[in-house]
């Protein structure tokens, strides 16, 4: 675990790092990119040839002798909810942690808000409610989110296990149970955060929900709450999740239920069934987020995340046009 030395000096890195990337050109597009909560009055002005005749206003039309209409502006100012899962399964990287990488696209979207004038809020989850930070402004606030980011993940458990010798190469997979008394692992009950989520936030809002979805059953919660708030998922996974490489016998753990599979997988139809099912579990997601109308950031562990943040902020905005 992070002592509190480490763990600022990790805050200022991530700061420094995303600080870098964060330029007007998309900050322009995170403006333009989010409605605001709706309109209001900004200003009284004469009337132009052109004008809508329902914006008159007929108080100062009479008062002045003159045709007058009001000109209302859009509310700009957003609450962003970021929606962060620090279950067991954001301790695995091959090339760096998923945790890293949530604190990381937390912090870059965090401080285009701050810019903003935006309020921004945090809500930690594994199989329960970590943490809730409600919205507030300032830089602050940003780097108090990347801490409560960090230290969360800095707390998922990991467990060492040690090689076991074996006389035997299995022709198949084989799994066996870890001790549930001794598996520290926090799972991930994302139905429930989004619960949570829509009991403590009754204002639209916009939501970054940062998760790997190694979870089931809240596609009905999603749905719901997507009609209630601006929702994008910030799907975070990692190459190794994909392809598994040929490493021969090795023993795997889940990290969320702690069960223990010892595998062979220096077997290529080992290895083209799990890039089968992973490509299977991959295009799930997608048609899960897609039936609930939710806009998706696809983030990996091997790439800095500017490129997918940039080009999401485009495509929203070329939508609203």
């Amino acid at each position: 675990m992070l002592d509190t030395t480490s763990l600022m000096k990790q805050v200022g890195r991530i700061k420094i790092l995303t600080s870098r990337l964060i330029d007007e050109r998309l900050s322009g597009d995170y403006h333009s990119m989010f409605k605001g909560q709706g309109i209001e009055f900004d200003e009284v002005r004469p009337y132009s040839p052109g004008d809508d005749v329902r914006s008159i206003d007929w108080n100062v039309t009479a008062r002045t002798g003159h045709p007058h209409v009001k000109r209302f502006s859009e509310e700009r100012e957003l609450t962003v909810i970021f929606l962060v899962d620090v279950s067991g399964s954001h301790a695995f990287g091959s090339i760096r942690g998923k945790a890293e990488l949530a604190a990381e696209i937390t912090c870059l979207l965090a401080l285009t808000a701050i810019r903003n004038q935006d309020k921004i809020g945090l809500i930690l989850f594994s199989d329960r409610i970590v943490k809730c930070l409600p919205p507030r402004k300032g830089r602050t606030a940003v780097m108090r989110l990347v801490r409560e980011v960090l230290a969360a993940s800095e707390d998922i458990p990991t467990r060492r296990q040690a090689d076991k010798p074996t006389s035997r190469i299995p022709d198949k997979p084989t799994s066996r149970p870890a001790d549930q008394s001794e598996n520290p692992f926090p799972g991930t009950d994302l139905a429930g955060a989004l619960r949570f989520l829509s009991q403590i936030q009754k204002r639209k809002a916009v939501v970054f929900l940062v998760s790997d979805f190694q979870a089931s059953h809240y596609e009905p919660t999603l749905r719901v709450l997507s009609r209630r708030h601006d929702i994008i998922a910030c799907d975070i996974s990692d190459p190794a999740e994909h392809t598994l490489p040929d490493l021969g016998l090795i023993e795997l753990q889940d990290p969320e239920t702690g069960e223990l599979l010892l595998a062979d997988t220096s077997s290529p139809s080992l290895r083209a069934h799990f890039a089968t099912a992973a490509a299977s579990d991959r295009a799930a997601l997608t048609q899960t987020l897609r039936r609930c109308s939710i806009d998706t950031l696809r983030l990996s562990t091997s790439t800095p995340p500017i490129n997918e943040v940039r080009a999401l902020f485009q495509k929203r905005r070329a939508r609203r046009r």
